[in-house]
């Protein structure tokens, strides 16, 4: 039974699949998108993560930890730099994983793993404010359903003209 022990082993021993995570996370960042298979981008989701969350502190003991695993300095520069200004906003999910396919060879599982563009976060910005700010149309459609009445039964209905004829019986 595999109790309490988290994470996949993807095939190989620790060193080597720590040396495997840390050549991923380089390419990542160094081309901002990679295509492996299923597993391993899911592994090494939480490896860049790990990684843009130590650039967001930014200090010196951040970028040495980040050093550590990330094997190029010119990567770790980058990240320090230019990736860590698109995520500044963000409080997590900065990698996005797409299914591709599966490989013709053994029939694994195929994804392409992204860094999130600074583009797209700003497009979902712009569509919240103007849902937000609202245009007139949208407001005069809404003021609309405020004021139409709303259906009723045919219970109420009934009880609204047994109303109205107590009210003219009253009268009379």
């Amino acid at each position: 039974m595999r109790h309490l022990k988290a994470g996949r082993n993807l095939g190989r021993n620790s060193s080597h699949r720590l040396a495997m995570l840390r050549n991923m996370v380089t390419s990542l960042f160094k081309h901002e998108q990679l295509e492996t298979t299923d597993a391993r981008a899911k592994e090494l989701r939480q490896v860049a993560e790990r990684m843009i969350t130590l650039a967001k502190r930014g200090d010196l003991h951040a970028r040495r930890r980040a050093s550590a695993t990330i094997r190029e300095k010119a990567v770790v520069h980058k990240l320090f730099a230019e990736l860590k200004d698109r995520f500044m906003d963000r409080q997590g999910g900065y990698v996005r994983i797409v299914k591709k396919e599966n490989r013709n060879g053994d029939g694994a599982l195929i994804s392409i793993v992204q860094l999130l563009l600074q583009e797209e976060e700003k497009k979902k910005d712009k569509k919240k404010g103007k849902a937000a700010a609202g245009s007139p149309a949208k407001a005069a459609a809404k003021k609309m359903r405020e004021t139409k009445p709303k259906k009723k039964g045919r219970s109420a209905e009934k009880s609204e003209v047994t109303k109205a004829e107590n009210v003219v019986k009253e009268e009379s």
